[in-house]
């Protein structure tokens, strides 16, 4: 019985070897190349996503510099127009202080026109009343030379008094 069981047995084994074999051959490397093949895929694409990643952050990296660039040109822009507002402000407020100091010096020069002119034609209407009544005293008429005489004298008496 041992040597059936040993012929059993070395048949099992040289049956299970050429097995083994088939299998290896047949199957086993199939797989195997297939699972190379898809580690090679998966290797891949990692690579590609790291790649992809790094990328990215470069893209983010340049995005940031460039919102702080626009930032920065923003706030330079609002202090320029600020300034600029600030300069025009005072253009225009040195502007209405000149403009008001011109009408201020017309209106005073227009005063004293007004003034002398008031001044001239009360002169002369004292004198006619002064002649006027001068010729009422005297009862007599004068005649307009002598009557630019008076009032000249007149008139001089005036400015003294003043």
């Amino acid at each position: 019985m041992l040597k059936l069981e040993l012929g059993t047995m070395l048949f099992q084994l040289v049956a299970f070897l050429v097995l083994m074999g088939l299998i290896i051959r047949f199957a086993l490397r199939p797989v195997m190349g297939v699972m190379e093949k898809r580690q090679a895929y998966i290797d891949e694409q990692i690579n590609t996503a790291e790649k992809n990643r790094a990328e990215a952050e470069r893209l983010v990296a340049e995005q940031r510099e460039e919102l702080d660039k626009a930032r920065k040109e923003a706030r330079e822009l609002l202090e320029r127009a600020k300034k600029q507002k600030e300069q025009e402000a005072e253009a225009i407020i040195k502007e209405a202080q000149e403009r008001a100091e011109r009408m201020i010096q017309e209106a005073s020069k227009e005063i004293a026109r007004e003034k002398e002119k008031a001044l001239a034609e009360l002169r002369d209407q004292v004198g006619q009343l002064t002649i006027l009544l001068a010729s009422k005293v005297l009862e007599k008429e004068v005649d307009a030379k002598q009557q630019s005489k008076l009032v000249s004298r007149y008139l001089e008496q005036v400015g003294e008094l003043q």
